[in-house]
This record gives structure tokens, C-alpha cells and sequence, in this order.
């Protein structure tokens, strides 16, 4: 996941905030539908029990959007990085004004 969206954030992002957003909608959104997927289709019972263990309340759904937040995050600050790093090799060209100061 994270390195898939540092490349798409170091080809395609153009500031450093729409290449986080971006990386953190596409993985976000990605793993909370596979997330909602799964407690819908028989994972209820194991997100359950995770939720549980962690500060959760045995809220399964709470689970799922937790690890779709952090999932968002990691993809975010991938593309962020991929976004830094293209224009720290590649930085943008400098406007040269026609007058000279005198």
C-alpha cells in the first residue's frame, strides 16, 4: 500500500497537500470498504474480540473505521514523501523578471 501511493504521490501530486489527500482517500477509503466488507461477510466475531482488547468498548465498526483512519494516514504520508521527494530532484522552475533592479 505505502509504496504504491509514495509513486502515485511522487508522479502525480502537485503540492504536498493534494497528495496527502489523495493518498489518504485512496487507502482510507480502499480499506474501509474491505474492512466493512469483511465485518459484514463473517469477521464480526474476531473484530469483536479485537475491539476488545483495545480501548473500543467491543465496538466491531468502531474497529473498522480505527483501522481505516490508520490506514488513510499511512497512505497519506507516503504520497506526501513521494510528493517531497520529487520536488526536492526536481525542483520547480524560477520566473526571471524582464527588468533589472538597479
Amino acid at each position: 500500500m505505502a509504496p504504491l501511493s509514495f509513486v502515485a504521490g511522487a508522479a502525480l501530486g502537485r503540492t504536498g497537500g493534494q497528495a496527502f489527500l489523495a493518498g489518504f482517500a485512496g487507502i482510507g477509503m480502499g480499506w474501509l470498504g474491505l474492512a466493512a466488507w469483511q465485518q459484514l461477510h463473517g469477521a464480526a466475531r474476531l473484530s469483536h474480540r479485537v475491539a476488545q482488547l483495545l480501548p473500543l468498548g467491543g465496538a466491531g465498526w468502531a474497529l473498522v473505521v480505527v483501522t481505516a483512519v490508520v490506514g488513510g494516514l499511512v497512505g497519506g504520508v507516503a504520497a506526501l514523501a513521494g510528493c517531497w521527494l520529487r520536488q526536492a530532484l526536481v525542483p520547480a522552475p524560477v520566473e526571471v523578471s524582464d527588468t533589472v533592479a538597479s
